[in-house]
């Protein structure tokens, strides 16, 4: 019996290495349009980085093949958008009780979990002289406690989400149980509607100019979703969340290893339908930008507000 114990014990650690091996997402034939879809940015349409703070982690624990030596650093951003008609946050990075959340996280999450916090997005804007009340909504990728965590510091905000994701913070569990705290008095829902937009079915212009649409991402969360924003210079971004962590998930078609999986990902087969959607659309279109959430060097690019992009 104990030399079966000792082979099956084998064989699960050997599984569990073969986890975080190299190996790639099918690529998928995705039906894309010939062009960019139009938009109108205005002319006063900024973006802006708020960096919130880091973490610390190795390339093996970011993406499929990662080598175990290469530090990454995961970026903890929120991403404004200065709008006419009102200013958007892109997630929110840590807030002021990051330390006290951290110990609510699984004990594997809290043992794996080593960061820097800066200043939280709120505060940096109030510093530079920004009027909260000019923020007429929180849009998140999606509802875990590292996009949500700021929320501290904007009660009186807004918070977007689609009913779907709304349905994952009232009922998601400890996963989203943050969120559910921190945004249940101003969480408001928007609908999809099913108008194509670079592939995808369903999309939700913010402001009807094309300048901040969103597209349904589920897979990591129920309501995970995509930002696309077109600026007056007309650069295009894409805010990804956490579809991947690291831009070498899009390149490579890695998805995350399996134990991040196990713990985070909702739909592991919506994820990798998604990433090979975004690595086509990337390939097709190479001038739209790709921002991972937690890519340090990707969200680096962005200017830090006041600086602005446009």
């Amino acid at each position: 019996m104990w030399r079966w114990i000792r082979w099956l014990t084998l064989v699960l650690v050997a599984l569990f290495i073969a986890s975080f091996l190299p190996w790639s997402i099918s690529s998928q034939a995705i039906a894309l349009p010939d062009n960019l879809p139009a938009a109108s940015p205005p002319e006063s349409m900024r973006v802006s980085a708020l960096p919130t703070g880091t973490m610390h982690s190795s390339a093996m624990l970011a993406f499929r093949g990662g080598n175990p030596l290469e530090n990454r650093d995961f970026s903890m951003t929120a991403v404004l958008v200065q709008h006419p008609r009102g200013d958007l946050l892109i997630d929110t990075g840590f807030g002021r009780e990051v330390d006290d959340q951290v110990k609510l996280l699984p004990l594997l999450m809290q043992l794996t979990t080593d960061y820097d916090k800066t200043t939280p997005a709120a505060e940096q804007l109030i510093t530079q002289g920004y009027d909260l009340k000019s923020l007429v909504g929180v849009i998140l990728t999606h509802a875990h406690w590292d996009h949500v965590s700021g929320l501290d510091s904007l009660r009186n905000t807004p918070v977007l989400v689609p009913t779907t994701e709304q349905a994952f913070i009232s009922d998601g569990g400890d996963n989203s149980a943050l969120a559910r705290q921190l945004s249940a008095d101003h969480l408001k829902s928007y609908a999809f509607v099913n108008k194509p937009y670079l592939g995808f079915a369903q999309q939700f212009d913010v402001w009807g100019d094309g300048s901040v649409v969103l597209v349904p991402a589920p897979g990591h969360t129920p309501g995970s979703v995509l930002v696309f924003l077109t600026l007056p210079s007309g650069q295009r971004l894409a805010l990804l969340g956490d579809l991947v962590w690291q831009l070498d998930g899009i390149t490579q078609l890695a998805e995350k290893p399996w134990i991040a999986r196990q713990l985070i990902d909702e739909d592991t087969d919506a994820v990798r339908d998604a990433i090979a959607h975004v690595s086509a659309i990337a390939k097709k279109f190479p001038q739209v930008k790709l921002l991972p959430a937690h890519d340090a060097k990707a969200m680096g690019s962005l200017p830090v507000y006041p600086s602005t992009l446009r």
